[in-house]
């Protein structure tokens, strides 16, 4: 079609939109994809597409389906369409997300999946509580095969459009050796007696009465002239089959989204439904928002670098009209602490020159990796708030380890011990807990000492006798432990005695491996202090740090969270191969995953307006273990017209500017299947770095790994120099790992590769 020239006459919804945006919203019959890349402008077209169809009677409000993922989405659609058009928005009925629309369509045909239409929708405590007495009447043991896990998997399944009868014997295997299916079906069972579903239901329940009641379908595909749907590379596969069946009969059906921010692999998202929009409608017309209204050249240069190395996208380019602006900076670091360091040195400079927190972003990979900057923080007074998550000292499996900690520290700490005297689950149950409680009230003791004490009575069942007997025999011995042991080993022991580890590497949810992470900084974190109870006083000096919250404030946030937001300046922190892209993912998804990754790569670099940091440590500790780390694959992606790199060495004393040299090298990678990313090392004879051939890193992480049965060439009282410590004599020797009293810095422990003999 020919669109029309803008002129004065235009109504306002298409004053200021430029011409792909234009072409989005007058493009109004047939199926439309619009492939808006970061900061171009998509809610603007979206809204004022909506607008048009209203303004110009193309439909009425209740004759149009509009799509969102988020109720605050939703809200801030129909607050925009409203002050476009009026009043009129407010009889859209059928705007809101996917959950909301499916429950309202359900409430209208509950009957015809063996429902009535007052039906409740469980929340997850519920839906929990009512998959443990499945697991209890199938003789299944819960610990084995927790409930937490089946509900993740029922999730999975509903949102690959999967009844019972739909599981093969491979899905049925994930689950209690085979017992998936059955234990679904009782599930789905147990849910219509109750009158009850669960948010997977509202769209599962809703796709298959499309499929088998025709009348319902036609009706549905008579009454939305017009389908609407935002983030569509965020849809899962029920989410695809429900918006493909309402829309075959029209075929008006317009979706926005970018395939190259398609990150949400984990909750289901498929990013192949982007890409096949125009198989699944032939005809279909792709425009394309190029222009970017957020960020500089320079960060749409460096973005647009790094994406252009996945295959599987459609591809645009991004550009933009700003200045220029500075360069991507890539910061090379010795390791995570000095990471802390040089990115709150960085940030107290742009606050001198007027720059405000707020305007201020810090995007990790993982959550642990937001302890050590939340700890410099607190050290030197600079605000700070967590999006997207708490503060890492008040994550509930952090809080559980200090409640362990505390009450081997603290016999008398009341509340530590009722945290954890039944976490992980030890058949302790609330009536035990209670007599427990009366004993220590009427006595006056602690919860500790008074649960000694009921152990000499009959209070108890047989049962709760012996499995707090359990409980205090081990804290007895953990305390025991504590005189002996380092603290951080202690709690690493702590941790896997107790069970608690073995319980959430049983939990099979996406949040598990996070909980695992961070319960491994948490030990790396001890490390740092002298005693258990310094760290603990770290701990509560932290916890009590609670600044007015209309106060400005840096934000730390991961990559996940920090998508459709966007901030001045930008420190991409931790770019490292196995952190970034995760090592997890690269083992269970392969080059699908570094796909996502380097999709979160593009996510991270352009949610910056005018400057982006990237930050590599040298080295990570991990597991309570010193690491060589390589820079990610990403930062090698980086294109050179827009990148300025430098790298810090002992302690940011010298600042070294990275030449990038041979560029032509073939590097290996998941992509190539060899799994490895580019490494870096010193150039001979200057103070530049160069990107070191597949072949040499291979060699070099040899080395390293053959370097933790320690070397041969070390001996107590020797003289060594260590690169950020300085000069010092070996006091202890312990495998790989050594005792140094370093002349300036003091005793240090650290590994033998990297020291020299002095």
């Amino acid at each position: 079609m020919t669109l029309p020239a803008p002129s004065s006459d235009d109504p306002p919804y298409l004053r200021g939109l430029n011409t792909p945006q234009r072409e989005a919203v007058l493009t109004t019959d047939g199926p439309v994809l619009v492939l808006a890349g970061a900061g171009t402008g998509k809610t603007a077209a979206l809204t004022a597409r909506l607008a048009h169809l209203l303004f110009t009677r193309k439909a009425w409000p209740s004759e149009i389906l509009s799509v969102t993922f988020t109720n605050k989405a939703a809200r801030e659609m129909r607050e925009r369409v409203g002050r476009l058009v009026g009043d009129i928005v407010e009889g859209m009925p059928w705007l809101g997300t996917f959950h909301a629309i499916g429950a309202k369509m359900l409430r209208r045909h509950a009957e015809l999946v063996g429902l009535q239409s007052n039906f409740t929708i469980l929340d997850t405590d519920d839906q929990l509580r009512l998959l443990k007495q499945l697991i209890s009447a199938a003789d299944l043991d819960e610990k084995r095969w927790p409930a937490r896990s089946l509900a993740g998997l029922i999730d999975g399944w509903k949102n690959k459009g999967l009844t019972p009868s739909d599981l093969d014997a491979g899905e049925s295997e994930l689950y209690a050796n085979g017992r998936g299916q059955e234990l679904y079906a009782a599930y789905q069972t147990r849910l219509k007696a109750l009158n009850a579903c669960d948010f997977g239901d509202l769209l599962l329940h809703m796709l298959v009465i499309l499929k088998t009641r025709r009348d319902v379908l036609e009706h549905y595909q008579q009454r939305f002239k017009y389908i609407m749907v935002d983030e569509y590379q965020d849809t899962n596969s029920v989410q695809y089959l429900w918006l493909r069946l309402l829309a075959q009969e029209r075929k008006n059906i317009a979706c926005v989204g970018d395939d190259d921010q398609s990150i949400y692999s984990w909750r289901g998202a498929q990013v192949e439904n982007i890409l096949k929009f125009e198989r699944d409608f032939p005809g279909a017309k792709v425009i394309r928002l190029e222009q970017n209204y957020r960020s500089t050249p320079h960060i749409l240069g460096a973005a647009s670098g790094v994406i252009a190395n996945n295959g599987g996208r459609l591809g645009k380019t991004l550009w933009t009209e700003l200045d220029a602006g500075e360069k991507v900076r890539v910061i090379g670091v010795w390791d995570g602490p000095e990471e802390a360091r040089r990115v709150s040195d960085e940030i107290e400079t742009a606050r001198a020159r007027g720059k405000s927190y707020d305007e201020i972003a810090i995007l990790v990979r993982a959550q642990h990796q937001t302890r050590e900057f939340e700890d410099r923080f607190i050290s030197i007074g600079l605000p700070y708030r967590i999006v997207g998550g708490f503060r890492f000292y008040e994550r509930a499996e952090i809080r559980d380890a200090l409640a362990y900690l505390r009450i081997v520290h603290q016999p008398a700490d009341d509340l530590a011990f009722e945290r954890i005297v039944n976490t992980p689950k030890r058949g302790l149950g609330d009536k035990a807990v209670a007599k427990l409680h009366m004993l220590a009230r009427a006595s006056g003791t602690p919860l500790s000492i008074a649960a000694a004490r009921i152990l000499d009575t009959d209070e108890l069942t047989p049962q709760a006798r012996r499995a707090l007997g359990n409980f205090v025999g081990d804290l007895a011995r953990w305390r025991d432990m504590a005189s002996q042991l380092p603290h951080p080993e202690l709690a690493r022991q702590l941790l896997d005695e107790s069970g608690y580890t073995a319980m959430w590497q049983n939990e099979k949810s996406a949040e598990a491996a996070g909980r695992l992470e961070n319960l491994s900084e948490l030990v790396r974190a001890m490390e740092e202090y002298e005693t258990l109870g310094a760290f603990l006083e770290h701990v509560s000096l932290v916890m009590d740090n609670d600044a007015n919250a209309d106060d400005a404030k840096v934000t730390i946030m991961t990559i996940h969270a920090a998508k459709g937001l966007e901030y001045d300046t930008v420190f991409l922190v931790g770019w490292e191969e196995g952190l970034f892209p995760s090592q997890r993912a690269l083992d269970e998804g392969g080059l699908a995953s570094l796909e996502e990754e380097r999709r979160l790569a593009y996510v991270a670099i352009t949610r910056a307006r005018r400057l982006a940091t990237i930050l590599h440590a040298a080295n990570r500790r991990i597991y309570g273990q010193w690491t060589s780390s390589l820079p990610s694959r990403f930062v090698a992606e980086l294109p050179d017209d827009h990148v300025e790199a430098e790298t810090t060495m002992s302690g940011g004393e010298s600042l070294w500017r990275a030449n990038w040299t041979d560029r032509a090298d073939p590097f290996a990678d998941v992509s190539r299947g060899t799994g490895r990313g580019p490494g870096w090392q010193r150039a001979a004879g200057s103070g530049s770095f160069t990107r070191e051939p597949a072949r040499v890193v291979e060699a070099r992480t040899s080395a390293i790994s053959l370097g933790n049965k320690g070397r041969d060439d070390l001996s107590v009282g020797l003289r060594v120099f260590h690169q950020k410590f300085g000069y010092g004599r070996i006091e202890e020797i312990e495998g790989n790992k050594l005792e140094i009293e370093f002349e300036q810095a003091g005793r240090k422990r650290v590994m033998d590769s990297f020291v020299s003999i002095a």
